[in-house]
Parts: structure tokens; sequence; C-alpha cells
């Protein structure tokens, strides 16, 4: 009677460690998932790979799964952000060869990287690297800091760089910041000198 009672008391003691160990494993999954995927969008992949994962899954783990998805799409900037507007070599040139006053190019590399190399006619240096803060700072710290005013906010801007990285940084900073025509130059300067655009020295 009392080896009968003990399995018993084994198997029903069994089962809070199986639900522990499979939640357990859920969770290592969703970790996988998403340190696999974390520049590719990473709030929709994770949450599909969960679900498929259980075949029967709690009501409290649904629950977790669904405020972690909405957590996630609520704090990602890039899912909240509006796309910017992609410009091209033959965009770039027909805006150096007849300029117009309403879009502002914006060379975001350091300044001694412009004396080395030149820079895009008519655009201006804000360094992304060196000045992150400068679509976040008032207009008078700007004009102060650079010596010619920002910018408006119903410009259009279109950033550049050297290879598209930081020129992609800068315009999600000055999104962020409140402009809305935003634009970058994805081959930037090494595309830009390799089809024999115009330099400014």
């Amino acid at each position: 009677m009392a080896s009968t009672r003990a399995t018993v008391n084994l198997a029903k003691a069994s089962v809070p460690c199986a639900r522990t160990a499979t939640t357990a494993r859920i969770r290592a999954r969703a970790q996988l998932a998403t340190s696999r995927q974390c520049h590719n969008h990473p709030q929709r992949q994770p949450v599909r790979f969960l679900r498929q994962s259980t075949a029967s899954p709690s009501p409290l783990l649904n629950k977790t799964v669904d405020t972690w998805a909405t957590a996630t799409r609520r704090y990602s900037t890039d899912a909240l952000r509006k796309p910017h507007k992609i410009w091209d070599f033959e965009s770039i040139q027909k805006l150096t060869s007849t300029p117009d006053s309403s879009v502002t190019m914006i060379d975001v590399r350091e300044p001694h990287e412009l004396k080395e190399s030149g820079r895009i006619p008519g655009a201006l240096n804000i360094p992304v690297a060196s000045a992150p803060d400068s679509f976040h700072i008032t207009d008078e710290e700007f004009e102060d800091r650079f010596g010619y005013p920002r910018p408006a906010r119903d410009a259009e801007v279109v950033f550049y760089c050297r290879a598209g990285v930081r020129s992609r940084a800068a315009a999600g900073l000055a999104s962020d910041a409140g402009w809305e025509k935003v634009g970058e130059y994805p081959g930037s300067w090494l595309d830009w000198f390799e089809k024999g655009g115009k330099v400014e020295r």
C-alpha cells in the first residue's frame, strides 16, 4: 500500500517538473531564433517560431507570448518609422547639376575624411559619429557649432557617407528628431566617386 502511494506521489511530483522543462526549452528556442534573426526585423519571426514549437501551449504561455510580441512591436523604431526615400547616382547627379533649394544634401563623414577625398558638390557636413545629437539640439546651438543654419524641419534632407552605413544611422536620427522628408544615398561616396561624379574640395 505504501509503495502504491509513493508511486502516485512521485508521478504527481514529476508533472510540474515536466512543465518547467518544456517552458525552459521554449524560452531557449525563442532566444535562439531572436539571436539568429536580430538584424532582419525580429519582431515577428521569433513569435511565429514560438507558437509553432508548442503543440499544446498553456494559456499563461500564450498570454506571455502575446505580451512579448506586442511590446517588441511597440518599441521597435524600425517598425514605427516611415521608410526613407532612396536616392541613386542619377538622382544625386541631377540634384547637383540643377540645385533645388528645398533639398539639402548632407555628408555625415568626419571633416578629415572630406579633406582627404572631397565631397559631392553642394553638400553640408554634419558628422554623425562625432556629433550624433546635431538634429536634437536647438537651432542656435547647431549654428554655433557648425557655422551655418540647420536645414528646416519641412525641408527634404538626403544623407550620404562613405559606404552607406553612417548615412542610414543619420537618417534614422533625423527621423527620430522630427524630420519627415528624409532620404538616403546608399551607394554614398564610393558609388559617386566610382561613377565619375564631380568632386568639390
